[in-house]
């Protein structure tokens, strides 16, 4: 198979679908990897190193989306990028179709396999390959909303942590996944107040199992959600129903009452996010301000730190995307149901639940697609 690595446009997006030593996998396995010019140098990656490793340098994405079986990539195609596949073409990459109206249409359109990275699942109902991305966007939520929180950037002008003598900010994070638990990690890591609510005891007992007291634990009623919101410095956004578009937990009313120069960072806005006022933005101009609350709503969070996020990412995708070179998406998918859970568009079929029905599409359960797909 000949495998294409384009070079990602979104905006400060540097992380690359395949390293070089990834690509070493697939040339090792008989595969041919065409990689674009300069794919890698947002990880200090030369040409010459994926050159190398037995890979064709194109110059131009034309040049990949034109010749290649399968395209490996991290953020969602562009719109410049979706009308250049081609039927029966793979795409494998982060999608988070059910907010994407447009791109859904476009994948639609195109005849294209695409494949999720955020909806294959595991044994254990967790998403693989989503979970390294949201352990960097945790992480990274509280560095972001830590920064947001100093004055000159429109917070309130308070350090996160507090000195001895000056209270710490009051942190809370909505939702207690793998997202929430990292952004815990950080904000107690850096001695701030903080809480989690949840709606699943479970999952509250686990956190208070592995942080102990320095964390508090609240069951998420509307009540609960209302007044631990009023009272934070930073909020953080971490919910999740895989898939689909995230529900708007915090409403614009609760966000007009909030702590003036108090931070939101929606880390679930890939999804739409889970604030009513959120909207995508950029790691060019990452924040706005709503009813006197900062927002930081980046879309591709991890692209921030592409070294960390691009090599964890890899270091889950890599057996997927290789079943896929090895065997052909249909084995592949049909003889790992985990696997068959990633593909939310196949050959003009939308095969994912929550998409078909966030977005008004008719459903077609993805073994029927693949059956009566053309290769």
């Amino acid at each position: 198979m000949l495998i294409g690595v384009p070079k990602e446009i979104k905006v400060h997006e540097y992380r690359v679908g395949l390293t070089p030593d990834s690509v070493r996998e697939f040339t090792s396995h008989g595969h041919s990897v065409w990689v674009e010019t300069h794919a890698g140098i947002g990880i200090g990656r030369s040409d010459d190193d994926y050159r190398a490793v037995g890979a064709e340098i194109a110059a131009t994405p034309a040049d990949i989306f034109a010749k290649a079986d399968m395209i490996v990539k991290v953020k969602e195609p562009q719109a410049v990028e979706r009308q250049m596949l081609r039927p029966n073409q793979i795409l494998f990459t982060y999608l988070h179709l059910a907010p994407d109206p447009d791109q859904t249409r476009d994948l639609v359109n195109s005849g294209a396999v695409c494949i999720a990275y955020e909806t294959v699942t595991d044994g254990q109902g967790g998403l693989p390959l989503l979970a390294p991305m949201s352990q960097v966007a945790g992480r990274l939520s509280i560095q972001a909303g830590a920064a947001a929180l100093e004055r000159a950037k429109g917070g309130r002008g308070i350090l996160l942590g507090g000195v001895p003598g000056v209270a710490p900010a009051k942190v809370v994070v909505i939702g207690g996944g793998v997202v929430g638990e990292n952004a815990i990690y950080m904000a107690l890591g850096m001695a701030a107040d903080v809480t989690v609510l949840d709606r699943d005891v479970g999952v509250l007992a686990r956190l208070a199992h592995r942080f102990g007291a320095a964390l508090k634990t609240v069951y998420s009623t509307r009540t609960a959600l209302e007044d631990y919101v009023l009272q934070a410095d930073l909020v953080i956004g971490a919910v999740l129903i895989a898939g689909a578009e995230a529900p708007k937990l915090v409403t614009r009313d609760l966000v007009r009452r909030m702590k003036p120069g108090s931070v939101l960072v929606d880390v679930a806005i890939d999804q739409g996010g889970c604030f009513a006022t959120s909207h995508p933005t950029t790691h060019a101009e990452p924040t706005y301000v709503v009813d006197g609350v900062v927002h930081y709503c980046v879309a591709n969070m991890p692209g921030a730190v592409p070294n960390t996020s691009t090599y964890a990412l890899n270091n889950v995708t890599l057996p997927y995307a290789l079943a896929l070179a090895d065997k052909g998406y249909k084995q592949a998918l049909l003889e790992n149901p985990n696997f068959l859970a990633g593909l939310n568009v196949c050959q003009g079929k939308v095969t994912y639940p929550a998409v078909a029905d966030d977005l008004g599409y008719a459903y077609v359960d993805p073994c029927v697609a693949l059956y009566s797909s053309g290769s």
